[in-house]
Parts: structure tokens; C-alpha cells; sequence
């Protein structure tokens, strides 16, 4: 009886020695690599049609010495090629491993092809061809400890290619992987019994597809468009049909038992080009009804009906296809908070490459498999979502009795500060303001207390990212003090108390979720409405210290166009509308932010065609309206950097300085005011660059200079608001006629004054 060995993704092997068991192969014995069966050629045939973890199914011919190149030769001269192809024929060979006479995989390749090639020439006057592509026979040779076992791989092409891809189209999950992890998960006994399958990260689909395969007891097989068996000399063609036949028949009944449940398999994406592709896929695949794939995002993903349950599972991405490696955490907070509040009574399965990521899950796992996603080690993690299994990553208040002394001093400090700020607080009218910031080095954290409309005091803890130098216990334990002793200062609720940590942002950061609370709050400042939030996103929607710079915009802008760049929540605008602007203009790259503003501005009565949100690149926005349109009064309040698949560029505010206050400066009206605003701290303006970028010229970008010249671009139909500078200028001429104004001191808040380089502002007006 012969042997035969199927190969299969690194620590795969278990789950496919169980997988030939169940499909009633005998012999079975897991190896290196995969696993080893003995049968007939129907149960190889079985193997290839129905595994649904294999990559490969091989039929091992010889095994011998290999210690060199020649002895490699002599060997695989001696195997009956012509038993197995035609000398018409077309052929590959694979050669995997290496030793010291063999240093290189495709020389050994190179030597077997040479060895059946000239055996043929040598028996049969006449060779068979090389096809790379669809060879009717593909060679496997295996070299390992100076042993080399050659074999026909009755597969093909891998067999993870299950037909429904398109070809070339790049997957982050292979389909034999997909497999693993629903088997791994349970999912044929949860499919069993009626259950549901959801993906809330589905891609292109690949994890629903596999699991309406297992679900509809469909062969793998089935789609798979390359068989290197059918162009074996001793390939048994009716064992094939026979085995094919089967295959269609349960298939055709797993579909309409599967139909008659309706569908249960759902998969969410937030990007409509991939649902696009999971949907050809779906068709491909012939499973179009069966599985339903919609564009969602994360936060919105729910079971498709009230009273399903059965099996989340996702494959998060590792930092690619989302963003940075750093925007993750909250990727992975946001799943877990959604697992565990509409999945209750689910059983989760998580991919992932990074495990220490799991913690922001919020669940306990049940326990987890290793896997290899191509050459990334990963986790599968498994949970079963129920309360008992919800843990919190956040630290819990230390109680009065445990407690070391600089408690007691921490809140002596809040109690001094807080009748220190009283009467300024009051005169100035101020309700949310810094109360605390790392007043004390041990407790390294800024607290902002919150007054909103209601009357209620909210605490903002900000935990600024410890020093290496610093013993993470201990500061794990002064954070769980502050905590305690915070809320008895200030008499306010524990769940009234919001925590996050302060790190130095990269990629898109400042535009992800922490959290998905949607918890908003309304707060005054100066008699004007907005809306924060102390949940969902790294900062709250309202920037305390910049309180002065937006006073200063109210008394401005009367009168005035008002442009806010990089607006945020458009809070500046707010304060512009207020103060008698004829219009505004903000413009953000963010849809979440500039939704955020419509409703700053709707909640204080501002609406209309005046009050303009614009979604788009501040990098390259200004230059596409340059000499277009102009505004009196400009507020450029970019980050310190940013980065995102949406913008042009990355923003380095040190390095892009000068092109971005230049590109602003083109856009005021003669005499009109320009605030430019940044919060690093090391930050140091650079004039010799300023005067640079103003001496660029291009066509159509017009400097604003004093009445009577040419006009240029305006918001006005007659024009009569810009024009052009003088030809020939170096820049020197414009830079100095260009007031700047250090306004660092005069808009730092007294609540900021022990942090003298929180922002950075200056004004900016070009003289006559």
C-alpha cells in the first residue's frame, strides 16, 4: 500500500494529521511539515479533494544520500520518469533545503532537471519541456540532513488556492489558514447546530467564505483550477469523477440546507472597495445568498438578528491596512468593547500577530493556538463573551488604608490649587480649566476639571508616558493613589473620573477611537456652547490652553472672512461666528472632526451656507485655492506631526513650517491677519526659511499686499479684496514687510502658567 504525505502551514500539523482521520485515511502519523497517510489512490484523491488545511499532497517515489550535487544526479537519474510523464510531457521541479554540497535550492532544482531530462534523452531519444506554470507533472524534491526524498505532487497548485481569488490578488489570510483558524475555533460543530459566523474585519472575506464551505459540507477541491494528478501517467480518471461526482452531490445538498436557515454568515468592512471584492469572491465561489457582506464600521458591527449566536471571528490588521503600529490599541479596544457589549453569549476567535494587544481586549481568553500567517508568529486567541470573562485594563483606585504619604500630598496640592484658581476661575468666568500638572514629579499626570451645562464636575486624568528610568510598578501604583484620592478632592463620582495615557503620537493617531462611548457633553466657555467627550478620542474636542487664542479670533473676526486650518472641532470658528464674522471656513482632513464642528456650530445657533466645512488635505488645500479665494483673518493651528493614507505627505511642523505659514499667507486679503499656532515645544520659527518660501513664485500664488494694486482672487464677486506682489522679489522684501508678533505669553491661560511652552503663537500681517 503506498505512502503519501500532505504538507501543511507551520504548526498546522495536529490539525491535519485530525483532518485525514476524519476523512477516514489510515496510517495516519503527523511529521515534519505535515502529515504522513497510507491508502489507495482514491484516498490520496480523498485528501486532495476534501482537506481543507493541506497545501500540498505528495506521493514520496525515493528516498537516498545526497551529500553533493553528484550524488543528487545519480539518484534522481535512477527513478523511472518515463513510469510517471510523457516525453511530450511538460514538467517542474521544486527543491526545498540545502547542505553543504548543496548551498543553493535552485541548483538543486537545476540537477534534478538535468537528471530526468537526460534519463528521457537516454530511453527515449526525445525530452519533455519545462512549464513553470501548469506542468502536467510537478517534482518535489526535499533535501534535509545530506537526505533528499523526491515525490510527485499530485496537488497542482497549493491547495489553499481554492479557485474563488482572483489570480495575483493579495490576501492577508490564505485560504487553508482561514480554514485552520474556524477548525481551531470549532466553528463545524457550531455550523452543526445552526449557529452564526460574523467577521466585523472581513477584507475581502476570506474566513466567511471558508466557513460557508465547512458550513455547506462543500470540497475545497471543488474550485481548485490546476490538478497535477490529471497529468500523471497513472492517474486512475474514473476513481476521479467518482470522487468529483460525490463531492457535487453533498455539495448541492449542504447548499440548500444551508439556504433553509437563511443567512447566518455575515462579514462587515469599512471600506467599500473590499466589500466590492469579498462580493466577486462570494460569486466566484458560487455561494452568492449565503453569505452576506456589508459596509460597516467596526463600531456599527452586530448580529445580523437579535437572537443569533454562535462564532465571532476576526483577523485585526498588523499595523498595515488601518495605519501605524501605534493606532492599534485602540483598533483592539474598540473590538472588545463591541464583543462585549452586543456579542454576549458569542464565542470570539482573534487572530493576532501581536498577543500583547489582546489585554485591550477586555476578555479573558479561554486559552489560544499558535500559527504562522506566512513568516508572522500569531496568536489565535479564544474567548467565550460572557460577563464573567470581562476584565479592564484600567487601574483601580488604591482605597485611603493603602495609600503611602504622597497621597496625602497630592491632595493637599489639588486643594491649593483649586482655592487658588477659585477667584480668577470666577472673574474670568472660566469652567473648564488645568487644575493640576505634574505639580508634583511623582505623580507625573495633568488633570482638567470639567464644569458642563448641567452643573456636573468631570475630571480628565492625562497619565503622561513614564521614563524608562522609572519602575513601572511604582508608577502603576502612584496612578492608582491619584485615582483614589482625585475623586474624594474634588466630591465628584468614580465613573465621573476619565483616564488616558499621554504618548507621543505617530501616524493617524490623533484621528482614531480610543473608545466607541459616543458619550458626549456640553460645556461653556465664554457664553459659548461645545461639545466634548472624554471617551473616545485622545484629546476631548476642546483645547484648554488655546482658551486666549480663541478670544483673541472672537475680537478679530468682526467683519471679517474667517479661515480655520486644521480646524479640529471647530471651536475657533465658533468663537469667530460669534465675534461678527461675515463667514467661515474650516477645513480638516478628518469627516469625524468636521462633523464634530457642524454641531459646535449648529449648538450655538451658526448654520448655513456662512459657516463652510470643507474635508480635505491642509497640506495641498491652500495651493488649490491660492488666488481663488481670499479670508481677513486665517487660523493655522496644524500638529506637531501627522500622517495619514489620505494625505499627500507627512506633516513635520519643524521642517514644513515655512511652506505651510507661506501657502497660508496667500491667502488673506490686504491688511488681513494670519495666527499661526503649533504646540512643540522645542519648536523655534524659522524666518531664513520663511523668507525663502516667500520668495516662491508660481503661477497663481498671489501675496496680499496694500490697496491698489492688481487684484487677485476674493470671496467677493467684485474681486477688489487681493492681488499680486511685485515681480522679481526674493522674498527678503516680503518678509519684511511682514510683522510677526511672538503672542506666547500674552495667550497663555493662568491655569497654563507653570507650563510656559504648552503652544506656541504668533500673528502674522503683512504692512503697506
Amino acid at each position: 500500500m503506498p505512502e503519501f504525505f500532505a504538507t501543511a502551514p507551520r504548526h498546522l500539523e495536529s490539525l491535519l494529521a485530525d483532518e485525514l482521520l476524519a476523512l477516514g485515511l489510515a496510517g495516519v502519523k503527523e511529521g515534519r511539515g505535515g502529515a504522513r497517510f497510507a491508502g489507495s489512490l482514491a484516498d490520496a484523491y480523498r485528501a486532495c479533494l476534501w482537506s481543507r488545511v493541506a497545501n500540498r499532497v505528495l506521493l514520496p517515489l525515493v528516498c537516498f544520500p545526497a551529500g553533493d550535487s553528484d550524488s543528487l544526479y545519480a539518484g534522481a537519474t535512477a527513478v523511472p520518469w518515463e513510469e510517471h510523464l510523457s516525453p511530450r510531457g511538460s514538467f517542474v521541479v521544486q527543491f526545498d533545503g540545502t547542505s553543504s554540497g548543496i548551498s543553493h535550492s535552485q541548483f538543486g532544482a537545476l540537477r534534478v532537471k538535468d537528471a530526468l531530462v537526460d534519463r528521457f534523452r537516454t530511453r527515449c531519444g526525445e525530452r519533455p519541456t519545462v512549464d513553470r506554470v501548469t506542468p502536467d507533472l510537478r517534482v518535489q524534491a526535499y533535501l534535509h540532513q545530506d537526505q533528499v526524498t523526491l515525490s510527485l505532487d499530485l496537488s497542482g497548485d497549493s491547495l489553499h488556492l481554492r479557485g474563488y481569488r482572483r489570480l495575483g490578488s493579495a490576501a492577508p489570510l490564505k485560504e487553508n489558514l482561514a480554514a485552520a483558524i474556524l477548525l481551531r475555533a470549532g466553528w463545524p460543530e457550531l455550523a452543526a447546530a445552526g449557529a452564526a459566523l460574523l467577521d466585523p474585519l472581513c477584507g475581502s472575506g476570506t474566513l466567511c467564505l471558508e466557513g460557508a464551505l465547512i458550513a455547506a459540507d462543500i470540497a475545497p477541491g471543488l474550485g481548485h483550477r490546476h490538478w497535477g494528478l490529471t497529468g500523471w501517467l497513472c492517474h486512475e480518471p474514473d476513481t476521479w469523477e467518482t470522487l468529483l461526482a460525490e463531492a457535487r452531490e453533498r455539495r448541492a445538498l449542504g447548499l440548500a440546507r444551508l439556504a433553509a436557515g437563511g443567512v447566518r454568515i455575515r462579514g462587515y468592512d469599512r471600506d467599500p472597495a473590499v466589500i466590492r471584492a469579498a462580493n466577486d469572491n462570494l460569486a466566484r465561489a458560487g455561494l452568492t445568498g449565503q453569505v452576506r457582506f456589508e459596509c460597516r464600521e467596526l463600531r456599527e458591527a452586530a448580529p445580523g438578528h437579535a437572537d443569533d449566536r454562535g462564532l465571532v471571528v476576526a483577523n485585526p490588521p498588523y499595523g498595515e491596512r488601518l495605519g501605524e503600529a501605534a493606532e492599534l490599541p485602540a483598533l483592539y479596544a474598540l473590538l472588545g468593547q463591541v464583543l462585549r457589549e452586543r456579542f454576549r453569549g458569542w464565542r470570539a476567535a482573534i487572530l493576532t500577530g501581536n498577543p500583547e494587544l489582546g489585554h485591550a481586549l477586555g476578555l479573558r481568553a479561554e486559552g489560544y493556538h499558535s500559527l504562522y500567517n506566512g513568516p508572522l508568529p500569531c496568536r489565535l486567541l479564544h474567548f467565550a463573551v460572557r460577563e464573567e470573562n470581562f476584565v479592564s485594563d484600567q487601574p483601580r483606585p488604591l482605597p485611603p488604608a493603602q495609600r503611602g504619604p504622597g497621597a496625602e500630598m497630592l491632595a493637599n496640592r489639588l486643594r491649593k490649587n483649586l482655592k487658588g484658581l477659585d477667584k480668577w476661575r470666577q472673574r474670568e468666568g472660566v469652567d473648564c480649566y488645568r487644575l493640576y500638572d505634574a505639580d508634583l514629579p511623582e505623580y507625573n499626570l495633568a488633570l482638567d476639571l470639567y464644569t458642563t451645562l448641567d452643573g456636573e464636575r468631570i475630571a480628565n486624568v492625562q497619565e503622561y508616558e513614564a521614563p524608562a528610568s522609572i519602575d513601572p510598578r511604582d508608577a502603576r501604583r502612584r496612578l492608582r493613589e491619584a485615582l483614589g484620592v482625585i475623586p474624594e478632592v474634588l466630591g465628584i463620582a468614580s465613573e465621573r473620573l476619565f483616564l488616558r495615557v499621554r504618548r507621543r503620537q505617530r501616524g493617524k493617531d490623533q484621528y482614531e477611537r480610543l473608545d466607541s462611548q459616543r458619550h458626549f457633553f456640553q460645556v461653556q466657555e465664554q457664553g459659548l456652547r461645545f461639545l466634548v467627550n472624554f471617551a473616545d478620542y485622545l484629546d476631548t474636542g476642546l483645547f484648554l490652553d488655546h482658551r486666549l487664542v480663541r478670544r483673541l479670533i472672537g475680537e478679530l473676526a468682526a467683519g471679517q472672512h474667517f479661515l480655520n486650518l486644521f480646524g479640529y472641532t471647530g471651536t475657533a470658528s465658533v468663537h469667530a461666528a460669534a465675534g461678527g464674522a461675515l463667514s467661515t471656513t474650516t477645513v480638516d482632513l478628518s469627516r469625524t472632526y468636521l462633523d464634530w464642528a457642524g454641531r459646535n456650530l449648529a449648538l450655538n445657533g451658526f448654520s448655513g451656507g456662512r459657516h463652510e466645512l470643507i474635508q480635505a488635505d491642509c497640506l495641498t488645500w491652500p495651493r488649490e485655492v491660492a488666488g481663488q479665494r481670499r479670508w481677513g483673518l486665517i487660523l493655522l493651528d496644524p500638529p506637531s506631526f501627522s500622517t495619514s493614507k489620505r494625505m499627500t505627505g507627512t506633516l513635520d511642523i519643524q521642517r514644513d513650517q515655512a511652506r505651510l505659514i507661506g501657502d497660508a499667507l496667500r491667502l488673506l486679503e490686504p491688511g488681513g491677519i494670519l495666527i499661526f499656532s503649533n504646540n512643540l515645544r522645542r519648536f523655534r520659527l524659522d524666518r531664513e526659511a520663511l523668507a525663502a518660501a516667500l520668495g516662491t513664485r508660481r503661477e497663481g500664488n498671489v501675496w496680499p499686499s496694500a490697496p491698489g494694486r492688481r487684484p487677485g482672487g476674493s470671496n467677493r464677486p467684485d474681486g477688489s479684496n487681493g492681488s499680486n506682489g511685485p515681480e522679481g522679489s526674493d522674498g527678503r522684501d516680503e518678509l519684511a514687510r511682514l510683522e510677526i508678533r511672538d503672542l506666547t505669553a500674552a495667550t497663555l491661560p493662568r491655569d497654563f502658567a507653570r507650563n510656559p511652552r504648552i503652544h506656541n503663537v504668533w500673528r502674522l500681517q503683512f504692512q503697506p
